[in-house]
């Protein structure tokens, strides 16, 4: 499956790692990958204050769900962050290079007051579309 970025001359260029939007054709299976948090394999919580190092685990947490499901890091089409800081945009997107080549997900950032444990400082759910197999 193809997945494409979509632009208009009509909106201005991304701000950060994201398109303004994303098409793909619907046909195979849709993954549905819930927020994921710095939670590590052995229960803890990776890179406590670091954002970066939060990012990172946080990503690969995504990555391991959509491998499991039989996917790579370009099936997924859509992105949801939430994050405690706004400030850390660009580190976010610094580490987001590292695992989303171009066509990017669309993609939507909205900074929260709290999450489920107060050493997490980034989430991120996602979706994808994996090929009929």
């Amino acid at each position: 499956m193809t997945k494409q970025q979509i632009t208009s001359d009509r909106m201005g260029k991304p701000s950060g790692h994201f398109s303004h939007a994303t098409a793909i054709e619907a046909r195979g299976k849709l993954v549905f990958i819930s927020g994921m948090t710095a939670h590590q394999p052995d229960g803890t919580v990776a890179g406590i204050g670091d954002v970066e190092a939060q990012t990172r685990q946080v990503c690969e947490n995504v990555k391991a769900a959509v491998e499991a499901a039989g996917g790579t890091m370009d099936d997924i089409c859509r992105v949801d962050v939430f994050v405690r800081n706004m400030e850390h945009f660009d580190t976010i997107h610094k580490v987001r290079r590292e695992y989303f080549s171009p066509p990017l997900p669309a993609s939507t950032m909205v900074e929260v007051t709290k999450m489920t444990h107060p050493d997490y400082l980034i989430e991120i759910s996602a979706i994808a579309v994996l090929e009929d197999g």
